[in-house]
């Protein structure tokens, strides 16, 4: 048995006080009355002229004494906690992301943690010792194995609290790698849960504690932002917006459009609870500049509140085309937003003044520089061909890649298609049962669209899903586009710029005006700037270039504050919250119970003994 309060037992020395009571002798005060009867018993017990008298038995006395030692045990905490053979090792992974910012819990729900964090310190014994990692946009060890409370307490308080999403399957693999080979090891996961993609941990067998965080769902976010030429008028731009309600009511709120912190439109939405509502905005837009959008309404997490996006005025797209007279392939292209067009039979020597080549059917002496879409064309130093199929028949595809945007193939009928193994390096956006039919993907800095079919053996063009899928491969291809696409950042994540000139140095300018200097290694063909934890418009000079680029939140299940009383790790893995789990197993509650009841006893004892 050990004692969590030890200086109680001071009170110990109370014990001789009690007794000194009952050695006392009562004084006799004088009092004239007209009869003594009703004092009869009372006539034996004389005045004795000596202060003390003898001890004598009496079971008040042994009753008090009792009280008074249970009392002293219960304010002493005893409590047992097993054997302990050694130290144990503990690993606590502090959840810092968006959502821990929550104000459900006062201060907020990371505030929380951190106290729980902390009270799990001050439990832990001298042979323990105790990793905390900080969870985040990336797994961060903040303190390295320690029995040194104090070490420890300075590593909690240095956390804070980023924008970004959350990473747990990143910290749960680093802490199921540290504790591997220590048999008492435990991980204590202090979260709100708010995490995916949990599954693939389902077999690690991990000795999790997870300690749930937050008390409501109470939040508005936004969670999708882009922008693009209008459809209907190509003079203006179009953002598209979409705010979720993670509420349990509707809500109203007033959305602000802002065009470099100037506000230019302002819209009143009703919100259905637990939904997520388009908007789209027309701006008419003259220059370069961020487009931002902010909900007024209040709710728990303002890390989702605004959102920014870089707005470049968009420019023609220069695409060439080589090979065949496909007639319905060249109006795609035309109709694919702003494009000129060049026809050629033949790759010329000048290709690398376009922005996108375009081969049908055509296999070049030496593949182009600038992207590709490859049309029934192989490099056969990126593939290795396997045959031909016959009639192929559309299983799967990836309808959430930018290739595959409002496109839906599943009434493609093709005659014949190329067989080939996927690279490493390529995504396969559409299947057969017998091979991919459409792969896309980067190798080098070149992006790559590989269709394996000629569309005129085939009834694509005559669908409605044809030119959108040409489109969304100009958009993608599209060198602006591209650069563009790297301008929005997911809070927690690196911004990788290219280099169009060398540089030893780049400075970044934060969204608190905070500035930062990045120095760039001799022959770095980018810059690679990671401190992106804040959401916000960052500024980054390199020589004479100055690039704006936008952080942003953007998650559904981040914006979704709801705290889950259980982690799915999969169909044998969930592990369900606990709001609290005791080390060791107190006593003094029932020693206090104890006491109640010998106070009881005593009343009673004593009023039967003088009635």
């Amino acid at each position: 048995m050990n004692f969590l309060a030890p200086t109680a037992f001071w009170f110990a020395a109370a014990i001789p006080v009690v007794i000194l009571f009952y050695l006392l002798k009562r004084k006799r005060v004088l009092r004239l009355v007209s009869s003594t009867v009703l004092w009869q018993k009372f006539l034996a017990e004389t005045q004795a002229s000596a202060p003390f008298q003898r001890l004598r038995h009496n079971w008040l006395l042994v009753l008090q004494i009792l009280l008074l030692v249970l009392a002293i045990l219960a304010l002493a905490r005893p409590f047992f906690a097993g054997k302990v053979t050694g130290g144990r090792l503990q690993v606590v992974i502090l959840d810092a992301s968006a959502s821990m910012q929550c104000t459900d819990e006062k201060p907020t729900r990371f505030d929380a943690a951190r106290q729980e964090a902390l009270r799990l310190v001050d439990g832990l014994r001298d042979t323990d010792q105790m990793i905390v990692l900080l969870a985040a946009g990336s797994a961060e060890v903040k303190q390295s194995a320690t029995s040194d409370k104090a070490i420890l307490r300075r590593a909690l308080h240095a956390c804070a609290p980023a924008d970004a999403t959350t990473r747990l399957t990143e910290a749960l693999k680093m802490a199921e790698s540290l504790t591997r080979d220590q048999a008492d090891a435990e991980i204590h996961l202090i979260s709100d849960g708010a995490a995916a993609g949990l599954k693939e941990l389902q077999n690690k067998g991990l000795r999790l504690v997870y300690h749930r965080i937050g008390q409501r769902s109470d939040n508005l976010g936004s969670i999708s932002l882009d922008v693009r030429t209008s459809p209907e008028d190509p003079t203006q731009r179009a953002l598209f917006a979409s705010i979720a309600n993670n509420s349990p009511l509707d809500r109203q709120t007033e959305v602000e459009l802002a065009f470099d912190d100037q506000l230019i439109e302002t819209r009143s939405v009703r919100l259905p609870a637990g939904q997520a509502t388009p908007l789209v905005f027309l701006v008419a837009q003259s220059r370069d500049g961020v487009l931002s959008v902010r909900l007024t309404a209040e709710d728990d997490l303002a890390a989702d509140n605004r959102a920014s996006i870089i707005s470049q005025l968009p420019k023609p797209v220069k695409v060439l085309l080589v090979g065949g007279d496909n007639r319905f392939l060249a109006k795609a292209l035309r109709a694919a937003g702003a494009v000129e067009l060049f026809q050629v039979p033949a790759l010329t020597d000048d290709a690398a003044a376009y922005d996108v080549v375009v081969l049908d059917g055509a296999l070049p002496a030496a593949w182009p520089q600038p992207n590709v879409l490859a049309i029934r064309t192989v490099n056969t130093n990126w593939f290795e061909i396997a045959g031909e199929v016959q009639a192929p028949t559309i299983v799967d595809w990836k309808g959430t890649h930018p290739l595959l945007r409002f496109v839906n193939p599943d009434n493609v009928q093709i005659a014949k298609a190329v067989a080939v193994q996927a690279p490493s390096w390529a995504l396969s956006l559409v299947e057969s049962s017998q091979t991919p039919l459409v792969l896309a993907g980067e190798i080098g800095r070149q992006r790559v669209v590989w269709v394996g079919f000629d569309f005129l053996e085939s009834n694509w063009p005559l669908r409605i899903s044809f030119p959108i899928f040409i489109a969304n491969a100009v958009n993608w291809l599209n060198p602006a586009a591209i650069r563009a696409e790297r301008l929005l950042v997911s809070a927690g994540e690196p911004l990788h710029l290219p280099l169009n000139e060398p540089a030893s140095s780049a400075r970044v300018v934060l969204p608190d005006q905070e500035t930062r200097e990045i120095p760039i290694d001799p022959g770095a063909r980018e810059v690679v700037f990671g401190d992106t934890a804040r959401q916000g418009v960052y500024r980054m000079t390199v020589g004479t270039n100055e690039t704006w680029f936008a952080v942003n939140l953007l998650d559904s299940a981040e914006s979704d504050t709801e705290p889950r009383a259980e982690l799915d790790f999969g169909k044998f893995g969930n592990v369900t919250a606990t709001a609290t789990r005791r080390a060791s197993l107190e006593l003094w509650r029932w020693i206090a119970a104890a006491g109640l009841l010998v106070l009881l006893f005593e009343w009673w004892f004593y009023h039967k003994r003088t009635a």
